[in-house]
């Protein structure tokens, strides 16, 4: 049996769990040893931490080592975790005296040769020194304090799904669901009408609430999700650091689900006009009552741009879909219901080329450039809305993973694993070929089992049982109709509402725009209710939902949601489409109420 020491090997002369209180164990050592040594000991029966009074200690004093001196053996013990089906007995213990340890047995002074050499897989630079003075890594990784079991890194189907499977399998990871790089947390789900092709639901389902039912279950399974956007990651030293705005986390194991980002074509007037009249999400902003009515184009030739094409015939009053090539590479399904919709023309061999407007800055037109004759024409649109496709959100990981030439992460054999021992990927960051939804979701299942596996082969792995869920009580607002208006109240919604306090109150006025169907709409009203809650009673705030209210909308110039509207004594102080961070609403309220 061989022991690893901070300083010195140990080898016990019968099995440590036939010692007792009352029995006799020799241990022998190697070299001479100072006090406050650590020696642990692993071997193949039921986990056991041990601490001994018997005349195995007789010869020396033994103690807890310095630091954990003032802690009962106990609390140690549970400081250090344990889990069942992994086995480690650990004894900390420490010799007062040089002289002590003179008295000790020396008959097996060779065992410092068959210390256990590291478990496979953390790497081959970790794996290369047999004879390892101290603690072997896994059980330096193991006792780092405050070192979570798995973090993730993006929602999305396949980041929910990673959890969810993470989550039962008691690991408790801590899921950073991101907030603005790469999109609202829910991944491009959020920003879908109905998918008709996720098994389970015959009559289909919407993107926004298919996300949504899998972050309630990931969380229902006890993982810790964080509405924060990832900032900085190291994989090359372990534990793994990752970090947001907000918190820094360590980790054993990494899942990266970041998924991708819709592309843009780079028009000159392109910054200018985006999101006033350029969008990338016809489910967030076709709605607006500017564009009802309208003609509205759509760029792309896929199922993102043939679904936008759709879905925008609910409002506009011709939809015009730009494909540059000769044809589409939408599904057959999808070609189909566009080519037999009166509604929509599609026009093959199209380049948008840049964007008109009006004496009074208003998108109004674009102009689009045949690539075959080379001649150009002006579209008289409102709108022009993007589907051409994503791009990986890799950027964290240039220098640190192996990426293809378009940025999406290699894996290993078509499964999750990475150049990197213990860092997996899965979802659209990985996948440049079939993007869907339930691919993206069976290769978070497949992460999550493989992150499973390596913890539990190296022995890293802290089990966490999922206490009883308590359920959160939804928060209310105040229904406001004309009879049941109050004036002193924080928190309102409709135009009866926005009226009255336009016109009457002298506080701050938040205006939020929102639609039914939007996804990001969801990420922003449970974050901006929080920040509300600071300010009780030195704002008023109003929801519009610009389907309910349309002709509030147009007055207001919504073009899409979700937006926020600062009023103060009847002047629009600040307009902020899209979803904004804490920081920014919050700072903003700071300096005007």
């Amino acid at each position: 049996m061989a022991l690893a020491s901070t300083a010195m090997s140990w080898s016990f002369s019968r099995p440590i769990d036939s010692c007792t209180p009352s029995s006799s164990c020799s241990v022998s050592s190697s070299s001479s040893f100072e006090p406050s040594l650590a020696f642990f000991y692993e071997y193949s029966s039921n986990r056991v931490f041990c601490h001994h009074s018997s005349s195995f200690f007789a010869a020396g004093r033994f103690h807890l080592n310095r630091r954990l001196a003032n802690v009962s053996w106990t609390e140690n013990v549970r400081r250090i975790g344990s889990r069942r089906s992994s086995p480690l007995a650990i004894i900390s213990a420490t010799v007062a005296t040089k002289e002590a340890s003179r008295s000790l047995s020396a008959e097996h002074s060779d065992q410092e040769k068959n210390r256990t050499q590291v478990s496979k897989g953390i790497s081959m630079k970790e794996e290369s020194h047999t004879k390892r003075k101290g603690p072997t890594l896994t059980l330096l990784l193991r006792l780092s304090k405050g070192v979570e079991n798995l973090v993730i890194i993006g929602s999305g189907p396949a980041g929910y799904t990673a959890a969810i499977y993470a989550a039962r399998a008691n690991l408790k990871p801590v899921v950073f669901e991101g907030y603005q790089v790469g999109g609202v947390r829910g991944g491009q789900l959020m920003t879908t009408t109905e998918v008709e092709n996720f098994p389970g639901f015959p009559d289909g389902i919407t993107g926004p609430d298919l996300m949504d039912r899998m972050r309630k279950q990931a969380e229902r399974w006890g993982a810790d999700l964080r509405t924060e956007d990832v900032e900085f990651i190291d994989i090359k030293n372990r534990p793994f650091t990752v970090k947001s705005s907000d918190s820094e986390v360590k980790c054993h194991a990494l899942i990266i689900a970041t998924g991708a980002t819709a592309k843009r074509l780079g028009l000159p007037r392109e910054h200018e006009f985006w999101s006033r009249g350029i969008s990338a999400c016809a489910i967030c902003d076709g709605a607006s009552p500017l564009f009802k009515g309208q003609e509205l184009a759509v760029v792309g030739g896929g199922d993102t741009a043939t679904e936008e094409a759709l879905y925008l015939t609910k409002y506009a009053s011709h939809v015009h879909l730009l494909v540059r090539r000769d044809q589409m590479r939408a599904s057959r399904a999808m070609q189909d219901r566009v080519l037999d919709n009166a509604n929509v023309t599609v026009h093959f061999n199209t380049q948008v080329v840049d964007i008109i407007s009006d004496e009074k800055g208003q998108m109004n037109g674009i102009t689009v450039r045949d690539i075959v004759s080379n001649e150009e024409k002006a579209f008289s649109v409102k709108g022009l809305f993007y589907g051409i496709g994503h791009q990986p959100n890799s950027q964290l990981l240039q220098g640190q993973l192996e990426l293809d030439d378009a940025g999406y992460v290699l894996v290993q054999n078509g499964g999750a694993e990475t150049s990197v021992h213990g860092v997996y990927a899965a979802g659209d960051l990985k996948d440049p070929e079939w993007r869907q939804a339930i691919t993206a979701a069976g290769s978070g299942c497949m992460a999550a089992l493989a992150a499973e596996r390596f913890l539990a082969m190296n022995n890293l792995l802290v089990e966490f049982h999922q206490p009883k869920v308590e359920v959160t009580k939804k928060q209310m607002t105040v229904e406001d109709i004309s009879m049941g208006f109050d004036i002193t109240m924080t928190k309102h919604r409709g135009q009866y509402a926005l009226r009255k306090l336009y016109h009457e109150s002298s506080r701050l006025l938040l205006v939020l725009y929102t639609s039914p169907t939007c996804g990001p709409c969801r990420t922003l009203k449970p974050m901006l209710n929080k920040v509300i809650d600071e300010y009780e009673k030195e704002l008023h705030f109003v929801e519009i939902d610009i389907e309910e209210d349309p002709e509030i909308a147009e007055a207001a110039g919504i073009m899409g949601t979700p937006c926020v509207q600062f009023f103060k004594e009847k002047d629009m102080l600040k307009s902020m489409p899209g979803v904004k961070m804490k920081k920014d609403y919050r700072g903003f309220i700071e300096a005007n109420k």
